[in-house]
C-alpha cells in the first residue's frame, strides 16, 4: 500500500524539479509585487497579465525564432512592458495624495487585469498558445527536462542578485527603499517619491515581462492564466514575507512543488485550491511570512 503511494524516484525527481521551475515564476511575480509595495504601499494585482505580456510577446514576436532574434526581441519586449507598467503606475497613484490614504488602487489594479486579459482575448482568442523557444531539452538527474525549466530557475536568482544589487549599492535603489520606512521623512528629505514609485512600477514591469517571455516555451500561453501567476504569486510573497526578496526564494519554491504534488496525487484542478490552503495556514500561524518583519503603526 505505501509503495502504492509513494511514487519511483525519477519521478520524484521531475515532481520537484518541474515544481520547482514553476514557483521560481511564482517567485519573480512576488519580487514584482514587493518591489511596488515597498515604494508605494500598495500591491499591483495586474502583475499576472503583465508577466503575460512578455509571454504573449513571445508568441507573437520569437515563436520558433533562432537565439540572436529571440534575444532581441526579449529586450524589445522587456522594455515595452516596462513603459506600459510605468504608465499604469502613473494612472494608479493619480488619485492617491499618498500612497496608503485611499483603497482606489486595488480597484485600478485589479481592472487594469481584467482589460489586459479582455483584450488578449478578443486579439488571440481564448485558448492557449504554445511556444517553441530556441533551447533543447536537457537531462538533469535522468529526467529530460525542457531549457526553458531551467532559465526559469536562473531568472529567478538572476532578478533577486540584480535586485539586491540595485536596492543596496545604487542611490536610486536606496531611495526607493527609503520609501518603505517612512514616505513623509522621504519625502522632507527632498526626496522625489511619486517620481521613485512611477520607476518601481517600470521596475517591476520589466521583472514581470522578462521573465513572461523567457519561460513562454514552458507555459500555455492563454489570456486567462493570469489570475493563476497572480495568485501563486501573492502566495509566495506572504509566504516568504511581504516585501522580503529573499523570502521570495523560498516561497516561490515552496508553493510550486505544493502545487505539483497536488496535481500528481489529486489532480490538476486542485492546485490553486493547495495554494490558498498555504496562505491561509501562513496567515493563521506566520502571519509576517518566513523572513517578513512586523511594522509599527502610528494609531
Amino acid at each position: 500500500m505505501l509503495g502504492q503511494l509513494l511514487p519511483d524516484l525519477d519521478v520524484i525527481a521531475t515532481i520537484v524539479l518541474r515544481g520547482a521551475a514553476v514557483g521560481a515564476l511564482f517567485a519573480i511575480v512576488a519580487m514584482s509585487f514587493n518591489i511596488v509595495h515597498n515604494a508605494a504601499g500598495i500591491f499591483n494585482f495586474a502583475q499576472g497579465t503583465i508577466f503575460l505580456l512578455g509571454a504573449f510577446g513571445a508568441y507573437v514576436l520569437a515563436d520558433r525564432a533562432g537565439l540572436p532574434w529571440w534575444l532581441a526581441m526579449g529586450l524589445v519586449v522587456t522594455v515595452a512592458v516596462g513603459a506600459f507598467t510605468a504608465l499604469q503606475g502613473w494612472i494608479t497613484l493619480l488619485p492617491l495624495r499618498s500612497s496608503v490614504e485611499q483603497d482606489s488602487w486595488l480597484i485600478s489594479t485589479v481592472a487594469v487585469s481584467v482589460i489586459i486579459a479582455a483584450t488578449l482575448t478578443l486579439v488571440f482568442g481564448s485558448h492557449g498558445n504554445m511556444v517553441q523557444g530556441p533551447l533543447p531539452r536537457l537531462t538533469i538527474v535522468g529526467v529530460r527536462t525542457p531549457g526553458a525549466f531551467l532559465l526559469a530557475i536562473g531568472a529567478m536568482l538572476a532578478w533577486y542578485l540584480g535586485l539586491r544589487w540595485f536596492l543596496r549599492r545604487t542611490f536610486t535603489g536606496l531611495a526607493i527603499s527609503a520609501l518603505s520606512q517612512d514616505f513623509d521623512a522621504a519625502r522632507a528629505a527632498g526626496i522625489g517619491v511619486r517620481r521613485l514609485q512611477i520607476l518601481a512600477f517600470a521596475i517591476s514591469g520589466v521583472v514581470a515581462g522578462s521573465a513572461g517571455f523567457m519561460v513562454a516555451p514552458m507555459i500555455s500561453v492563454s489570456p486567462d492564466a493570469g489570475l493563476r501567476y497572480v495568485l501563486n504569486g501573492f502566495v509566495a510573497a506572504v509566504v516568504g514575507g511581504i516585501g522580503s526578496n529573499t523570502g521570495t526564494l523560498i516561497g516561490g519554491p515552496l508553493v510550486g512543488v505544493i502545487a505539483a504534488l497536488t496535481a500528481f496525487y489529486v489532480g490538476g484542478a486542485y492546485q490553486d485550491l493547495a495554494s490558498l490552503l498555504v496562505l491561509v495556514l501562513i496567515l493563521m500561524f506566520m502571519p509576517q511570512g518566513l523572513f517578513g518583519r512586523a511594522a509599527a503603526r502610528r494609531v
